[in-house]
């Protein structure tokens, strides 16, 4: 089973503008198609790849320019100063669930399955999807659906997982699909269940929290000139990222200077958000809402 197809590969390739000597980091290793790619490019240079998912392990290249680091890529500066490395060349990051993940049942992420509600990234962390929706409170929960999948109806959905889970304890993804299936219109059903199965992951995985301290991580190790590019595919993270690379900050403030001039790291490569062809989309549906941005930093 394909590990994963890469989104936007040749594009995010030709946007890290490598350096054949240059050092780069794979923040998202996954199934390593971005990695081997990187790796044509690099001749004495070094690829450092992050995943903390342990399934990652099979795909390693045999290559002496490529270091595996099994940590979340929120720790890339820590692991950068534990290499000796002060400043990198460029940072590529596919912020999107590998096929795998959704292809493996037990994993929980997909609704296509019954299996646990799980859908840890890292399978030795606590927190699983099933605890979440048997001990939060009703409040958070809908913070959850409402901030996370952007539901309109969170507080019904939320009202009723409490009102099941008093009955008996929601342990399975099919349990979790037939309470959400009576709160949408068939319709849109399958639009709505993949709503609430993100919602939960995103909790589950703390991505929104992981995803602004590796963006700050990633400014820091960054050298002049270099090139920050990150593949997103939902509303959050892409307001986060695009706030990021316009001001240096996730909130999207706009510092300016005592003569009243806008102070950002970074300079735009792409005015707006690259998107996949047709022709790819045809080819791999999961890529239909990724978006591809692009910043270096300001050399002064």
């Amino acid at each position: 089973m394909e590990y994963h197809n890469p989104v936007l590969l040749t594009e995010s390739i030709e946007s890290l503008n490598i350096h054949p000597n240059g050092i780069y980091i794979d923040a998202t290793f996954g199934g390593g198609g971005h990695s081997k790619e990187i790796l044509k490019h690099l001749q004495k240079g070094h690829l450092y790849g992050f995943d903390q998912d342990d399934d990652a392990r099979r795909n390693i290249p045999n290559s002496n320019n490529f270091t595996f680091v099994h940590h979340n890529f929120k720790y890339i500066r820590h692991f950068m100063r534990y290499y000796g490395v002060e400043h990198v060349d460029g940072i590529l990051a596919d912020l999107g669930v590998s096929s795998h993940h959704f292809d493996t049942p037990e994993r929980g992420f997909s609704f296509r399955f019954n299996a646990p509600l799980d859908m840890r990234m890292d399978q030795t962390a606590k927190l699983t999807a099933a605890t979440i929706v048997n001990t939060y409170e009703e409040a958070d929960l809908r913070k959850i659906f409402k901030e996370y999948g952007e539901i309109a109806n969170a507080h019904k959905l939320a009202q009723n997982i409490v009102r099941e889970r008093e009955i008996s304890p929601i342990e399975s993804t099919e349990q979790l699909k037939n309470i959400g299936k009576r709160f949408t219109n068939p319709k849109i059903e399958t639009k709505y269940l993949s709503q609430i199965f993100q919602a939960l992951r995103i909790e589950v995985n703390n991505e929104m929290g992981v995803l602004r301290d590796f963006l700050q991580a990633g400014l820091a190790v960054l050298k002049p000139g270099g090139r920050f590019v990150v593949i997103t595919y939902h509303s959050l993270e892409d307001r986060m990222v695009k706030n990021f690379f316009k001001t240096g900050n996730c909130s999207g403030t706009i510092e300016k200077d005592f003569y009243g001039n806008a102070q950002t790291p970074f300079e735009l490569i792409l005015r707006k958000a690259l998107v996949p062809t047709d022709e790819e989309i045809e080819i791999n549906n999961r890529a239909r809402s990724a978006k591809l941005r692009v910043a270096t930093i300001v050399e002064k």
